[in-house]
């Protein structure tokens, strides 16, 4: 990064967070004494050191943690790479090592899921009591006809009930794919249909700031056009009137009435997928992004173990959701297999009081609290007062995901929910990766913004398009060089498009799509994803998945859209949009258009603003480009336009 780039950042660039970033690289945050006494990882550089000089002896002695129902011969099978194959012949279940590994154990009895909703009504179950839930699914599902390999999709709120399904699927060896249940239906459609998803696990609504959201209505819009679907399963969540159709829909409750609380869970092959969760891509369809049931639980129970120093008496509180990659990895299956107790928390943690998620902490002794920048920021602008007003000395480890954390931000959640003693753990990883990759332990020194150095047993770097090393201080791309066992497997029904997407761009390695750089220390600085993705609030999108929402709008002849930063979302969407002959580009249009976007993709995409243009950067190919329109717009240097036609 040149002198110039940064001048003009500071400039123009969301507050000056570039100059920002490399301003917190000369400071280093120590850890506590009193948390480095008591991590389970008590030399960060040298867990590092002794997992590279033998990665695969390091992951073999990780995955010892989990249940094995039958060992493996080999821990990984290169022959077919990039479809990189972990612990052949060996046979488990993500299920079995989240649940049934407790029963019969002094843990069973413990506290596996404490829930609450913005209503106050708050819920508990023990380890015990989840296995009883689980198995009466399991057997309701089994008299459907669910079999071993069948797809299920859940579109939930973040309420037990979705725990419960989710671990069912596991359980029988059924494929789950989550969907966020903000989407829309034309959204869940799409992710029904490209799975063939045989039933469907839905909810009669939700709660959003004090309304009632209706999501049966949702899922039977959705459903009309899904062939695959046999059955609607529906959970009384809200209590609201929806539509029900005896012919297609069942009442959760009428599904597990009189079920054994007692099921058989299925010997699964390392390799046998777990789940599919679709992604965002850099196309209009999503990416069915595979996990399975060997390789997922060992990264995901290493990192919560070392990362988040886990402790019996632990209450862990992921602040997302289920339908994303983080809730599968550290709402459920991570603090589950780890023994601890998980928060559940449907609504937003600012309602129905703007301190409620400093209520939540209090109120059940929090130990660590995982959040997004997003929420940080939203919590910073509303004042220190409020977090000033709540006492809570059960908090030991403070977490970020989901987006890159700016300095300012960090800061603020040291100091003022830290107190200046607690460690702030910024974690990067990805759907695709299944669990954390760059993370600090407790035992890390710290700096504002970055997410430190990789994990033990992970291999990244920051390369340029040849694949060639950076400098120190200079922007590249973030690329993982070796397999580790929570990678992405295919994506599902679509194993060209994994080749493509993940190891085509920079041969040898696996290229995430996001870009940073390293400073002299070693220490990476995430600094978003390339132009054709969006990062609105945690929740990626891909730019022509709204391109193709605009371009469905009978007056948008062409659509090119960009991330701009915004303080609070962290990156909010700016369409440019070429209308067809006998369209007006005015203010009614504009809102029609982010209506349409909205009832398309779904509330996530969130949007500043629509131009109307003549035309759009192109290259001789036809691909729109977005980083022309995006530097325009920020006022910075155009680079290298050679390519535009």
């Amino acid at each position: 990064m040149t002198k110039k780039t940064l001048k003009k950042a500071k400039k123009v660039g969301a507050g000056g967070e570039l100059t920002d970033v490399l301003l917190a690289s000369k400071k280093i945050y120590k850890p506590a004494v009193k948390i480095t006494k008591e991590a389970v990882v008590k030399d960060w550089e040298k867990a590092r050191s002794e997992a590279d000089k033998d990665p695969l002896k390091y992951w073999e002695e990780a995955a010892k943690d989990l249940v094995w129902f039958k060992p493996w011969t080999q821990v990984l099978d290169k022959s077919q790479k990039p479809f990189y194959k972990w612990f052949i012949g060996g046979q488990t279940n993500l299920a079995y090592n989240a649940i049934d590994r407790w029963l019969n154990t002094p843990c069973e009895d413990k506290i596996a899921i404490m829930s609450e909703d913005e209503t106050g009504r708050a819920r508990k179950f023990t380890y015990k009591e989840v296995a009883r839930e689980v198995n009466k699914i399991v057997n309701g599902l089994k008299g459907l006809g669910v079999k071993k390999g069948d797809r299920i999709a859940i579109y939930m709120p973040n309420i037990p009930e979705i725990a419960f399904a989710m671990l069912a699927c596991a359980k029988i060896g059924a494929m789950h794919s989550v969907v966020y249940a903000g989407y829309s239906a034309t959204a869940l459609q799409d992710r029904i249909n490209d799975a063939s998803a045989k039933i469907v696990f839905t909810a009669d609504g939700s709660w959003r700031r004090g309304k009632a959201i209706n999501l049966k209505t949702v899922v039977d819009e959705a459903v009309k056009n899904c062939p695959s679907v046999e059955k609607v399963i529906v959970a009384k969540n809200n209590n609201q009137e929806v539509p029900f159709n005896p012919a297609k829909d069942i009442w959760l409750a009428d599904l597990v009435k009189d079920q054994s609380t007692e099921s058989q869970c299925a010997a699964m092959d390392a390799e046998d997928p777990a789940f599919v969760l679709y992604t965002s891509g850099t196309t209009s369809k999503p990416k069915g992004v595979v996990h399975v049931h060997g390789g997922y639980p060992v990264g995901v129970l290493r990192t919560m173990k070392w990362i988040w120093d886990i402790k019996d008496n632990d209450i862990f509180w992921c602040t997302a959701d289920p339908g994303w990659i983080t809730g599968h990895s550290y709402i459920i299956y991570g603090p589950l297999m780890a023994g601890v107790t998980t928060i559940m928390y449907e609504g937003t943690p600012d309602f129905p009081e703007q301190d409620h998620i400093w209520s939540m902490v209090e109120k059940y002794k929090v130990t660590i609290l995982y959040t997004a920048p997003t929420l940080i920021r939203a919590m910073m602008s509303l004042g220190d007062d409020l977090p000033d007003k709540h006492e809570m000395p059960s908090l030991r480890l403070l977490g970020s995901v989901g987006e890159p954390i700016n300095p300012k931000a960090w800061k603020w959640y040291y100091e003022h929910i830290g107190k200046s003693k607690r460690p702030v753990l910024d974690t990067w990883w990805q759907t695709e990766t299944g669990c954390n990759m760059i993370s600090p332990l407790p035992v890390t020194p710290l700096k504002a913004g970055s997410a430190t150095k990789p994990f033990p047993g992970i291999q990244a770097d920051i390369l340029d398009m040849k694949g060639k090393k950076v400098p120190a201080g200079s922007g590249g791309y973030l690329v993982i060089k070796s397999p580790w066992p929570s990678m992405i497997r295919t994506v599902f029904n679509a194993p060209e498009r994994y080749l493509k997407t993940y190891w085509h761009e920079i041969k040898g390695v696996f290229f995430t799509g996001d870009i940073g750089f390293k400073d002299k220390d070693g220490y990476f600085f995430i600094q978003g994803r390339t132009d054709d993705m969006l990062k609105i609030a945690g929740h990626r999108l891909g730019t022509a998945e709204v391109e193709s929402a605009f371009v469905s709008h009978p007056a948008v002849a062409e659509c090119g859209v960009i991330g701009v930063p915004d303080e609070i979302k962290g990156e909010v969407i700016k369409a440019f949009c070429i209308l067809k002959k006998g369209f007006v580009g005015d203010d009614k249009l504009k809102d029609e258009l982010k209506l349409h976007v909205r009832h398309t993709i779904g509330p996530v995409a969130v949007m500043k603003d629509v131009a109307f243009v003549d035309s759009l950067p192109k290259t001789r190919s036809g691909k729109i480009m977005r980083r022309i329109l995006k530097a325009k717009e920020l006022g910075l240097p155009l680079g290298d336009t050679s390519a535009l036609i």
